[in-house]
């Protein structure tokens, strides 16, 4: 980790993987705080490998616990919470809502809040420390090699579930002209591809356009930011917050920290290359 200061950088995947990724990341922290950090859903899987020390997560009895080295971490739909234990330097794949189902190679919904270990998939996958551009060419490599031998597909009518809810074209539910039966077919591939509900990642969707609104150094109010973002009022917007990050609006404006401040002041929308 060259210079020693914290960086955070988002990388355009190659023209053949942008189908199915939305940009790739690295962060690097050679002298984190340990303190505690809130991870927002963002409504995109990730593929993530740590070069140095993982973080510990908190699981559901409180305990904090080592991550794997390498992990896929699912579709978030309630409060993540974990903690550096040493020098943080990491490459991570954001792959669109509904692009990692070939990389998994099973069902999304089996993934949903949780990280499962990839040690063993991401096996070999070497770069040198403080390279950034050489761990996503690596990164890249594995994700290519994996995509040309298993075939990486599509669903259009999956995506184009995704894309309206981006362009919020479906704000109060589907509005396409399918029988009941059409509807539910759908809706089970949608599942198996994205993990979630439709109706989930559209409420997942509309609490990112929130972050949107109040990136870093914006002096947006949070009411302001909510109702931008297609909040009705802001006690919607408050259950929201509990939901996705266990606390107020205001306590995690006072709290965010290193990753999780670089997370949440980066814009979750489609990239200029994103088929979203």
């Amino acid at each position: 980790m060259a210079g020693g200061q914290e960086r955070y950088d988002e990388h355009e995947p190659p023209q053949s993987l942008r189908p199915w990724v939305r940009t790739i990341w690295t962060y690097a922290n050679p002298q984190p705080s340990g303190a505690v950090q809130r991870i927002a859903p963002d409504g995109c899987p990730e593929l993530i490998l740590d070069f140095a020390h993982p973080y510990e997560e908190q699981g559901p009895d409180g305990v904090f616990r080592l991550q794997p080295q390498a992990l896929f971490a699912g579709q978030m739909t309630r409060p993540l919470a974990m903690r550096p234990v040493g020098p943080v330097e990491l490459v991570a794949v954001r792959f669109e809502p509904d692009g990692a189902r070939d990389w998994l190679g099973r069902s999304a919904h089996e993934a949903v809040d949780q990280r499962l270990d990839m040690t063993a998939r991401l096996d070999g996958v070497m770069a040198q420390a403080g390279d950034p551009a050489g761990q996503v060419a690596a990164m890249v490599d594995r994700l290519e090699d994996h995509r040309a031998r298993h075939g990486w597909t599509l669903d259009p009518g999956v995506r184009a579930e995704v894309e309206a809810i981006h362009a919020r074209e479906d704000a109060e539910g589907p509005s396409h002209d399918r029988s009941s039966a059409e509807q539910r077919a759908l809706q089970r591939r949608f599942r198996d591809r994205v993990g979630v509900s439709p109706r989930i990642l559209r409420s997942i969707v509309r609490f990112r356009r929130v972050f949107d609104h109040v990136a870093e150094g914006d002096a947006t109010p949070w009411l302001e930011a909510g109702l931008d973002a297609g909040y009705f009022d802001q006690p919607q917007m408050a259950r929201d917050f509990q939901r996705f990050l266990g606390c107020t609006a205001t306590q995690w404006a006072r709290d965010q920290v290193e990753l999780a401040r670089s997370l949440a002041s980066q814009s979750y929308k489609p990239s200029p290359h994103s088929p979203l």
